[in-house]
């Protein structure tokens, strides 16, 4: 699979990566490192990364503008993204080829050439994969920027690589992107030095979670709470962990109330939460979901499901 896409890469002279919604480090780190690589093994190919662009992640990088005459004949690829509504820029399936490459469950099986592997940790260590197998068969080259970008990736989607997820494979692979020397110091504090506001809402998670005897857990965050302390939807993406340090807890949810919807931020210690996920809306990994409700009686819903998903574990 991966000779395949390396081959289809070669075969198109502009390429256009996409990645999902709400981004987190892994859709940035997958994207623009496959960008990064891309331009630096192919400088004569035209290379786009698209999307909304959240402002948490500047210091990965920023997308492009793209025309959607550029979408003509193009190849788009699109990384960490289980299913197309979860797809930034709707204009992915307008070109003339597209490839999936993603670790979720495959649940959505969208694209003409799909690359699935639910084993690796992030979507930037099969690109680093697929990398490796580049370079050993076309040429492929990587750049200081290109390992930075893969490394932001994994160390995002392992939590510091502290989750199950992490592999011995993905210390090999770290192991090898750390050879590149980019400041290692300057991008763990890119992404988690919180801002004084940040600090002060996780003071009020701390005080004012609720967690029953099965050991599950939620926080709800209204807009009202958020404005007060000056912190956007997207800046609490940082405080999804914060319960997991609490003695007890298997699995819990952040609520966060935007204009239209609430998000619900889903992680667990040991529940399947993906399938509560994928009843309202969302989906995502086993231990680590996401999922969208439009009123606070829906909250309550999730909530009595968590509780019934760990009283069961």
């Amino acid at each position: 699979m991966k000779k395949e896409i390396i081959d289809t890469i070669a075969e198109y002279d502009t390429i256009i990566i996409h990645r999902h919604v709400r981004p987190d480090a892994d859709a940035y780190g997958s994207q623009l490192g496959l960008k990064a690589i891309l331009q630096a093994t192919y400088p004569e190919k035209t290379i786009y990364a698209v999307g909304e662009h959240d402002h948490v992640f500047s210091y990965l990088g920023l997308p492009d503008e793209v025309s959607d005459e550029a979408y003509n004949k193009a190849l788009v690829i699109c990384t960490d993204t289980a299913n197309t509504e979860r797809v930034d820029d709707q204009r992915y399936h307008t070109g003339d080829f597209l490839i999936k490459i993603d670790h979720h469950p495959n649940d959505d099986q969208y694209g003409d050439l799909l690359w699935v592997n639910t084993a690796a940790s992030s979507a930037s260590e099969m690109i680093y994969e697929l990398y490796k197998e580049g370079s050993e068969t076309a040429g492929w080259k990587m750049d200081q920027n290109g390992a930075r970008l893969l490394f932001a990736g994994i160390v995002g989607d392992t939590g510091r690589f502290i989750y199950p997820s992490t592999t011995e494979t993905t210390f090999k692979v770290v192991g090898d992107l750390i050879s590149y020397g980019f400041d290692r110091t300057e991008l763990f504090n890119s992404m988690y030095e919180l801002d004084p506001n940040l600090l002060q809402l996780q003071g009020y998670i701390y005080q004012n979670f609720a967690m029953d005897e099965t050991g599950a857990a939620y926080i709800k965050l209204s807009k009202q709470l958020l404005e007060e302390y000056g912190v956007s939807a997207s800046d609490t993406s940082a405080l999804v962990s914060t319960l997991g340090d609490i003695k007890g807890i298997k699995a819990w949810a952040m609520f966060v109330e935007e204009d239209s919807q609430i998000r619900v931020r889903l992680r667990s210690k040991g529940p399947i939460i993906n399938e509560l996920a994928k009843k309202y809306r969302g989906g995502g990994h086993p231990m680590a979901s996401g999922a969208t409700i439009y009123q606070w009686s829906e909250a309550d819903e999730v909530i009595q499901q968590l509780k019934t998903l760990c009283h069961k574990d």
